[in-house]
């Protein structure tokens, strides 16, 4: 299995290279040349089985003989170890023909949790294999943070740098990751807003000699491994509600477009999925892309949805790779654009976005609506992100199944649920004392040479 650019212009490289590169060096994203396929015996096949055994089968194909089939399986078991659910994903019914997928079972309390346990477990195989060692940034809007650095943490061949928005992320999302007291871990508050944060971690990565001195990693949902891990909650939950022999319909909320990415991957390899929806806040690029065909950029506005407060989807490039039918160089004209603000998607490309993707927009008001309406009708509690999910979600029912994915737990985003429904969730049991902690963070400028010099005297140091 080979894995290529989706800007055409970059060495073609392995899973494990991949996946240790993260953005290839032309500025792209790594995809697999070929999408494995599954067959319709193979997909009935997983009914009943553990989560970790269809992660095998799912993802298995992708790797080629980067791991034997035991030392993967160690690595799946050792990186689900610590959920505190045993169906991993499991669903909740919402009303008829509406389902939650609950993806807040893991050590961070959000869905970034199945990606971000598994890749650090395959890092850690991998670099003391190699004999080496990695410097990972990573950019956050809120949950990638603390889920990489969870992974992460304590590790000897590991340095961890993680970017957030200052003052937009959550109380709790930015304690998950200024209370770890590990010595290579480094939470790094930035000015300005996520894409700020993300345009820093792209221009280190093309910055080839600082990338090469320091053996940088990403860990974003750039990263191949990211979007992998994501395809197989896809599987489990579609083959609970009856697939492959009926059609499963997937409500996404989103930012990055990452989550929902993988929903599309799953599709191609088979999994007989209908539509997957986008579900965007107020910051609606992406739907606003898919009803115009143009995406332009228009800034970000604060909601109390942060994770989604996005205006450059890292993630859609891939959309865009298949779209444009594995086009380097097209998508890479379509990234160049984007540099002033915009771009518009031609006609045929849209037409194939628009045979998988449907879209739908969530208001302040909505969002707050929706978490009462869910708390009210079902008793379930959901946290703002899985709220503007629910809405949209709730627009495009119809005979089929619909599963919308419930990112994170409502106790991350206290006073937005609060302020709904009157009721303060409380954060799990082994978590509550996390808001007593002291704090190791520093607040850096939105200036790339600044970044660069303090990441590189940290290493020194250590």
């Amino acid at each position: 299995m080979k894995y290529i650019s989706t800007r055409g212009n970059a060495p073609e490289l392995t899973f494990e290279e991949a996946m240790l590169t993260g953005l290839a060096r032309d500025g792209g994203l790594y995809v697999p040349e070929t999408i494995p396929t599954l067959s319709k015996d193979e997909i009935a096949a997983m009914a009943g089985l553990s989560y970790e055994e269809v992660a095998f089968r799912v993802m298995k194909p992708f790797i080629g003989d980067t791991f034997t089939d035991e030392e993967f399986k160690g690595i799946i078991a050792r990186a689900y170890a610590n959920f505190r659910h045993d169906a991993r994903a499991p669903l909740v019914q919402l009303g008829p023909n509406h389902f939650l997928m609950e993806l807040f079972h893991g050590p961070t309390l959000a869905f970034k949790d199945f990606a971000m346990q598994l890749i650090g477990q395959l890092f850690q195989f991998s670099l003391a294999r190699r004999n080496e060692r990695v410097t990972i940034v990573g950019a956050t809007s809120g949950d990638t943070g603390s889920a990489a650095i969870e992974a992460f943490r304590g590790l000897d061949n590991v340095d961890v740098f993680i970017l957030f928005p200052d003052g937009r992320v959550s109380d709790i999302q930015r304690k998950q990751m200024t209370t770890p007291a590990d010595a290579n871990v480094h939470a790094l508050a930035m000015e300005g807003d996520f894409d700020d944060c993300q345009a820093k971690l792209k221009d280190m990565f093309n910055d080839f000699e600082f990338r090469d001195g320091v053996k940088l990693a990403g860990v974003n949902s750039i990263n191949w491994a990211r979007v992998l891990a994501q395809v197989v909650y896809y599987f489990t939950t579609a083959v609970s509600l009856g697939a492959p022999a009926r059609n499963i319909s997937f409500t996404v909320p989103t930012g990055n477009f990452g989550d929902i990415f993988a929903g599309y991957i799953a599709k191609k390899m088979g999994l007989p999925i209908d539509r997957l929806v986008i579900a965007t806040n107020q910051n609606d690029i992406l739907h606003r892309t898919m009803e115009t065909a143009a995406y332009t950029k228009e800034g970000v506005t604060p909601s109390i949805s942060p994770s989604m407060d996005i205006q450059v989807s890292s993630n859609f490039e891939r959309a865009l790779f298949y779209a444009y039918g594995g086009d380097g160089n097209a998508v890479a004209q379509l990234m160049e654009e984007l540099k002033e603000g915009s771009f518009s998607i031609s006609q045929g490309a849209m037409e194939s976005l628009r045979d998988h993707f449907d879209s739908g927009r969530t208001s302040e008001a909505e969002t707050v609506e929706t978490i009462k309406w869910g708390f009210t009708h079902t008793g379930e509690v959901l946290c703002p992100h899985s709220a503007c999910g629910v809405k949209v979600a709730n627009q495009h029912l119809n005979e089929t199944p619909m599963i919308t994915l419930a990112t994170a737990h409502p106790a991350k985003f206290p006073d937005a649920v609060e302020n709904a429904i009157g009721v303060r969730p409380a954060l799990p049991p082994h978590m509550q004392d996390m808001m007593d902690k002291p704090e190791r963070v520093t607040k850096v400028p939105n200036e790339l040479e600044h970044l660069k010099t303090l990441i590189k005297d940290r290493i020194a140091a250590r």
